[in-house]
């Protein structure tokens, strides 16, 4: 048996969680986007070895959400069990924990369910659990979970945040650049057309174009990600590309006339992917912010009024020395608790 399942088994409701362990030996488990069966799996086993009625919603590849209650929930907490490559283990050094997941978002959820299990102890049965697969490419977790009718009335969706409460977080909108030319001998350029040229003068246009701005959010700002073309050095490129991701503070019809504007036709635009920018839920007496990530919030909508929180910061996230600090998992399962009695309280 799984060390996570084994250390659940019999254990009283309510009973006190060693979120350090858990999130260690869920991190443990690899669970690269695509390959999350196996923590879902244990995950699953856990929370039905402490009393919880839990449903494993069946995706694809063998891959499930893990959704669980006691009760009726009417707050929920959830977040994601994927994550990014390359994986590597959990290891405790300086009073960090690191690890693939230790902040994004595995501890999170460690954290998660042991605030879940205090409010538990005090008699409180309307909490609600859903973690999902698939954040990390394209939410199809969260998407599939939003298909569960629920009556909860609010959402606390974990991301790091430094324990602050996301006050808004950014859209996306992402696009491919395409552009054509004509190929001819590099000692002939006069009988050809540069791709590549016609391409960076776009993408100059784009760093003179003014971008739209919102009060909370800020000015629109992006990142080609991506650039290729040509065939060979001694050719005129026939053709070349980029792709564009902007992350957004507004209504999107503003940054396709900017786009378009600053494009003037010049290269064919292909849309990729598109999030809304999101305000989201802040209760008194918690330090907010707004961040420029987008999270499987927007996707959620069934579960309730959204509140974005968690430890860890998003600056070590995705990186080979992402952490967090157990400092601030233990006083996240307090501040989880606390919301949470704060949000069960809201007429």
């Amino acid at each position: 048996m799984d060390p996570v399942a084994h250390s659940s088994a019999g254990a009283a409701p309510g009973a006190p969680v060693d979120h350090v362990a858990l999130a260690r030996q869920l991190i443990d488990i690899e669970s690269t986007t695509g390959q999350e069966g196996k923590v879902a799996s244990v995950l699953a086993h856990y929370l039905r070895g402490r009393g919880y009625s839990v449903l494993e919603q069946p995706l694809d590849n063998g891959r499930t959400n893990v959704i669980a209650a006691v009760g009726e929930p009417d707050v929920v907490f959830s977040t994601h069990f994927d994550c990014v490559p390359p994986f590597f283990p959990s290891r405790i050094e300086g009073g960090l924990l690191y690890g693939r997941g230790a902040c994004d978002a595995k501890g999170i959820l460690a954290a998660q369910v042991a605030a879940a299990e205090r409010l538990r102890a005090a008699g409180e049965t309307r909490i609600g659990l859903v973690f999902v697969a698939g954040e990390e490419r394209g939410s199809d977790g969260a998407k599939a979970a939003n298909k569960i009718a629920s009556q909860a009335r609010f959402l606390i969706n974990g991301e790091p945040t430094d324990l602050r409460l996301g006050a808004a977080t950014r859209g996306c909108f992402r696009v491919r650049l395409t552009a054509q030319g004509k190929a001819a001998h590099s000692g002939y350029p006069e009988l050809g057309e540069s791709a590549i040229e016609k391409l960076m003068d776009c993408l100059m246009s784009l760093r003179a174009a003014a971008w739209p701005s919102e009060a909370l959010l800020g000015t629109t700002h992006y990142t080609v990600g991506l650039i290729s073309g040509g065939v060979a050095p001694n050719v005129i490129p026939p053709n070349a590309e980029a792709e564009v991701f902007f992350r957004t503070v507004g209504d999107h019809a503003a940054v396709r006339a900017t786009l378009a504007a600053a494009l003037a036709g010049r290269v064919k635009v292909e849309e990729i992917l598109e999030l809304p920018a999101v305000r989201l839920h802040t209760v008194a007496g918690f330090e907010t912010a707004v961040f420029s990530y987008f999270s499987d919030v927007p996707f959620l909508s069934n579960w309730g009024t959204p509140l974005l929180l968690g430890p860890g910061s998003i600056h070590v996230a995705h990186t080979d020395r992402e952490h967090v600090a157990i400092a601030e998992l233990d006083q996240a399962v307090e501040i989880y608790a606390h919301l949470a009695s704060v949000l069960l309280a809201t007429p």
